[in-house]
């Protein structure tokens, strides 16, 4: 067998690899910054932080003090029941609601279909905040104020992106199986439920991670509507430590830590299928 011949490369060609593989490890190292500050200010007790600059180690690895009053001090188990709440029925409704629409939209053609679609597209091109003022008067006028329930709904409603991603799959499933079904007697709803629906895993998956990140980490709509401190979220448990005497940035990453562990842990649990529902339920060009 004949020797591989090496490959030359021209002094402009090794520059260019050179800059493209600075320009990785440098994002790479600004992405992965913040993460590090994070962990090294969690373990400083107050009086390091306050003598110290962040990037300063701490004197001991092993103070898990700052978690625990983390945890105790801003009721981090009773957010993390709300939250778990909250993801649940919200991914459970965002999915049934979206798919259902997402095959009305695919498989019926009547007149407004287009017009449909497009109002979707323009509603997702308009900034979320610019329309609570409207939401907050809804949900004032509906009595959803500081009810659990109420945010569950106001969550609930489909995400523009899930429902493209559930069209463009759907477009793959061959029609001919909906005919099929049709023949042997099935109803849309069950064509929907025993044959659409199982085949849209990937794109469910996908549109769960996508849906279930935003509602965890969602912030100012849960300050804005769950202002009892009963009903809070994880991420409003993270801000207890902020006010106008102060902001403790060691508590509060440690309370950011605490937030990304059951996360974490789902993730490793479950990356296998993460993986093949994000390649699977990507978009098609």
């Amino acid at each position: 067998m004949a020797a591989k011949r090496r490959k030359h490369y021209t002094p402009v060609a090794v520059a260019g690899i050179f800059f493209k593989y600075l320009s990785l490890v440098f994002f790479s190292f600004v992405a992965v910054l913040p993460i590090v500050s994070c962990v090294i200010t969690a373990f400083k007790t107050d009086e390091e932080y306050n003598n110290t600059n962040v990037m300063t180690l701490p004197e001991s690895w092993l103070n898990f003090d700052n978690f625990k009053r983390a945890f105790v001090d801003a009721e981090m188990g009773r957010a993390f029941i709300n939250s778990a709440i909250v993801m649940i029925f919200v991914l459970v409704g965002a999915i049934i609601i979206g798919t259902q629409l997402a095959y009305v939209l695919n498989r019926f053609k009547f007149p407004g279909n287009g017009l449909i679609r497009n109002l979707f597209l323009f509603a997702s091109l308009l900034p979320g905040i610019a329309m609570q003022i409207s939401v907050y008067k809804i949900m004032t006028t509906l009595g959803f104020i500081n009810h659990l329930y109420g945010y569950i709904i106001m969550q609930m409603g489909t995400d523009i992106i899930s429902i493209y991603i559930f069209i463009q799959y759907m477009e793959n499933i061959s029609v001919s199986l909906d005919e099929s079904a049709i023949i042997d007697g099935a109803s849309y709803f069950q064509i929907y439920r025993k044959i659409i629906f199982p085949l849209l895993k990937p794109a469910i998956v996908t549109s769960m991670i996508l849906k279930g990140v935003s509602t965890y980490n969602e912030y100012y709509a849960a300050n804005l509507y769950l202002q009892d401190d009963k009903i809070k979220t994880v991420a409003q448990s993270v801000f207890s430590f902020t006010g106008p005497l102060g902001n403790r940035y060691n508590l509060i990453c440690a309370g950011v830590i605490i937030s990304l562990l059951p996360a974490l842990i789902i993730f490793i649990i479950c990356q296998k299928q993460i993986y093949s529902g994000i390649t699977a339920g990507a978009v098609k060009g």
